[in-house]
Formats: C-alpha cells, structure tokens, sequence
C-alpha cells in the first residue's frame, strides 16, 4: 500500500526543550544492512543482497561522516555475519533494534535490495501457439472407448526480468504498539534532549503523562519517517531512477517497528533485473545510491532541525 500523508515534521517540546528553547542535534545515525551470515537474502545473477547492502552501507556510513564529521555512525554489522553474532533469525533481528536503541540512535536507515518472484535475469514461459487433435480412451470396463480431442501445442520462450527500481518503507502505522514499546525501551527516546537530566530519565513510563509524551514522539517519528523516506525517493527520482515512492507492508518490518527513532528502509534496487544488479554492484552505482541518500538526509536535517528552533517546517501551510 502506498503511504500518503503531510510531510510536515512534527515537534514536540516538553519541559526540557521549552527550558533550552530546542532539541539537540541530530547526533547518532545508524546505519543497518540488511540480510547477512546465515540469510543471503535476495539473489541476482552474480551477487547477493547480503554482499551489495554490506558495501552500500559502508560507503554511505563513510560519506555521512566526511560530511558531517560531527554525527556519530553506528552500524548494526559491518561484516558478512548475522548482526551481534546471532545464529537464527530472530535474533538477528532483535541484535540490529537493541544496537540501535542502546546507541541512542536519532535515525535508523536500514539498506536492502529487491527481487520479483521470477528467476534473476531471464527465464523461460510457455505458451500456446495451436491444438493438435489427439485420440484419448475414455470411461472404464465396457464403457470404456476412444475419443478424439484437441490437445494444445506449447512453445516455450525467454523473457527478460525487466523489473527496475526503488522504493522505501516505513514502519506500518496499524504497528504503532511495537513502536511505542520501542521508544519506551530508548532511554533518550530516539532524538537526544539537549538538557537530559537524572529527573527525565527516572520519570514514569506507565504514567499518563509518559503515555502521552510516548504517544507525542510516536507520531512525530512516524512523520519524519514519512519525510525523509519521501526525500530519499525524490532524490533517486531526480537521478533518473524508477521509483515506486513510499510505502508501508502490511506484515509489517520488525527492524522498522522495534527502534525508538524515526527509521526507514530503502530498497535500492532489483537484483533480479541484469542491468540494475550490475548497477547496484557498480562502483558508479553505489556512488550514486549513497551520494542520494546523503543529499536527502542533508534536507531532513535541516527541516528537522530548522524545525526545533521554531521555524515552520516548509509546506505546512501555516
């Protein structure tokens, strides 16, 4: 399903932020590629996604920190291995939210790649180009007898996996429980307060006003979620790229769900498609998806910040 909803970012200003008059900085990204060790993923001709969402992830983490030398970057894996060392699944999972919300992370970007049902590459079809009469028996004992029928002539052909382009998810807004959790479980609550004391850390998250200031940052995380994955898609869009724009999955992304802080994940493209896959193993291409990501994240950062100042966030109407 397709997302639509504002862009506008959200702000919310407790106690604490009205005393400073803002929010902090965006200090922490954290950066998750996707699949690894024992879960390949999606698989192309010559790679899988476990290898090209490592390498991506690498470059992008590289280029946000010569951007800006004053984020820190944490990374749910940097080798060819199930995050924190996890030998099923679920855990796997568990390891990337736990590693993110113990960094106190003020963004989540999780990089995969895509894939159809259908071979990589190309693969082969049939389809029927005649009939041929044929003669069959029919019945049993002494009913049995002989009919003529017309029995179809098959021919097979190739067809070229021709599915191109990119999309990006955020968490499913009917999952909003799982997010709440989450950023209860965020000792900071995704984006660090300026002014963080002993008083703020002990308050009560089962009281009304914690349900309520949870509540607060679950919607703002969900509209700057929002936001940024919509800048990500215009940016590949603005490169030439196909893309499918914003979406939520019905089954929902546990990494998306499970992390306190604003979190997308960008499908950079289809290893099933030849020329994406080499694309997307390319020196060039990688260079492109990061070099994307990157101008995006710069106008997030702006708005957002630009935002927790006091400026109105641009589009708002308002």
């Amino acid at each position: 399903m397709v997302l639509c909803i504002s862009l506008s970012a959200f702000t919310y200003n407790n106690h604490s932020s009205e005393k400073k008059g803002k929010l902090a900085a965006i200090k922490t990204v954290v950066i998750d590629p996707g699949h690894g060790g024992l879960y390949p993923g999606a698989h192309g001709l010559i790679s899988t996604e476990k290898d090209v969402t490592l390498e991506i992830s690498l470059r992008l983490g590289e280029a946000l920190q010569k951007a800006y030398p004053d984020i820190k970057v944490v990374y749910t894996r940097t080798t060819d291995a199930c995050s924190g060392g996890a030998n099923n699944l679920r855990d796997d999972l568990h390891n990337r939210a736990k590693i993110a919300n113990e960094a106190r992370g003020d963004l989540f970007i999780s990089i995969h790649c895509n894939a159809t049902p259908q071979p990589a590459g190309s693969y082969y079809m049939k389809r029927i180009i005649g009939h041929r009469r044929k003669v069959v028996m029919v019945g049993k004992g002494r009913r049995k007898r002989k009919k003529t029928v017309m029995e179809p002539i098959y021919e097979s052909y190739l067809v070229k996996n021709t599915r191109v382009g990119t999309e990006t998810y955020v968490w499913k807004a009917a999952k909003q429980g799982d997010k709440l959790n989450a950023i209860n479980n965020n000792d900071e609550t995704g984006e660090v307060l300026e002014d963080s004391t002993a008083e703020s850390s002990a308050f009560d998250i089962h009281s009304p006003e914690a349900v309520i200031r949870t509540q607060l940052y679950e919607k703002r995380f969900f509209q700057n979620s929002a936001y940024l994955a919509t800048l990500v898609e215009d940016e590949f869009r603005a490169g030439g790229r196909t893309s499918y724009g914003v979406k939520q999955r019905d089954v929902g992304i546990q990494v998306l769900q499970a992390t306190g802080m604003p979190s997308i994940l960008v499908e950079t493209g289809f290893l099933t498609n030849k020329e994406e896959e080499e694309y997307l193993n390319s020196e060039k291409g990688q260079d492109e998806i990061v070099s994307s990501i990157i101008l995006a994240f710069g106008k997030y950062k702006q708005t957002i910040e630009t935002n927790k100042n006091g400026a109105k966030p641009a589009g708002t109407g308002k």
